[in-house]
């Protein structure tokens, strides 16, 4: 951005909370408009590796250091000497993106409060895992929020909602990106809104939603298993897409495990067992489901790298007995 069409300098001192890339842009965008980030607050540094031994820095970390930005980071949130060096920065508002709840000491500290962005429209996917679970569910819509932070997570009063589509085809990484570029203006936006007293945050309990509430939980390993017997070639579809590329959907072939990036609905109907697989041997892979057959398009190997179904057939040998 050039020097003449920046920002003016905020006059409000702000902290950053973040941690993934979901929360660099917003970062990046406040960077670069000039306004006073004083410190960054993230997660501290992960062990990674084969043996655990290598520190990984998280990317907000990452960006803060390269900009000369203040990095506290704390393992615990209510220590004492970390609350001291937080109320040494003085500031006046605090904008957290994909952190962690904070306890009341942290969110009421500052003046002017401390607001969220949160990726769906609350009150709809409370929780971690927002965007996961809304492609999953099958919506075709979903958004992005700022809210101020109360005592329970999620549930703050309501500073701005955006409704973002969801198309046929998208999966968690073309709306993260979506709602990442979005969420950034929508958070600058609310920063010189709450700079200037003209927002009216609205209670959650006030706004209309689209069929009843739907939580979005943290996923774990477990939860990304496919269950061919329970679910329809729709659902498989929505569950795969909706779970990739990160972490991945996941089934089992002749017991090894088998990560799934991109499927198809082949037919809505079938009177076949689920999980049976039927193939060419070159060009498809498909599974019965409760209801239907998906294509397997995409997949990965345990200790393989990810390939299309093409590649993988090349090497596989499927027969009638090989169960999924």
């Amino acid at each position: 951005m050039n020097e003449s069409t920046q920002k003016p300098a905020s006059g409000i001192r702000i902290i950053y909370m973040g941690t993934p890339d979901f929360a660099v842009e917003p970062l990046r965008r406040l960077v670069e408009g000039n306004y006073n980030i004083v410190a960054v607050i993230t997660m501290p540094d992960k062990p990674v590796g084969r043996h655990h031994d290598v520190l990984q820095q998280s990317p907000v970390k990452q960006y803060a250091l390269a900009h000369g930005i203040p990095v506290l980071q704390p393992e615990k949130l209510k220590d004492e000497a970390f609350l001291e060096e937080l109320r040494s920065y003085k500031a006046d508002l605090q904008v957290v993106v994909a952190f962690r709840m904070l306890p009341e000491v942290v969110w009421a500290m500052p003046r002017l409060g401390t607001f969220n962005l949160h990726a769906a429209l609350l009150p709809q996917y409370r929780g971690a895992a927002p965007i996961n679970w809304a492609i999953i569910n099958g919506d075709k819509q979903t958004g992005i929020t700022t809210f101020f932070l109360d005592h329970d997570i999620d549930t703050g009063k309501v500073i701005y909602r955006e409704a973002v589509p969801i198309h046929d085809d998208d999966d968690v990484e073309a709306v993260h990106d979506r709602l990442m570029m979005l969420g950034a203006e929508l958070v600058l936006k609310t920063v010189d809104d709450v700079e200037k007293g003209t927002v009216n945050p609205i209670p959650q309990s006030q706004l209309t939603t689209d069929g009843p509430l739907r939580p979005a939980p943290k996923i774990f390993k477990e939860t990304c298993q496919i269950r061919w017997g329970e679910l329809t070639a729709r659902q498989v579809y929505n569950f795969v897409r909706g779970l990739s590329p990160y972490p991945a959907a996941w089934t089992t072939l002749d017991g090894v495990m088998l990560k799934i990036y991109k499927t198809r609905v082949a037919s809505e109907t079938n009177l076949t067992k689920p999980g049976t697989l039927e193939s060419d041997g070159r060009t498809y892979l498909r599974v019965a489901c409760k209801q239907g057959w998906v294509d397997i398009l995409s997949l990965q190997l345990a200790g393989k790298k990810r390939m299309p179904v093409e590649d993988f057939l090349r090497g596989a040998h499927i027969t009638a007995e090989c169960v999924i």
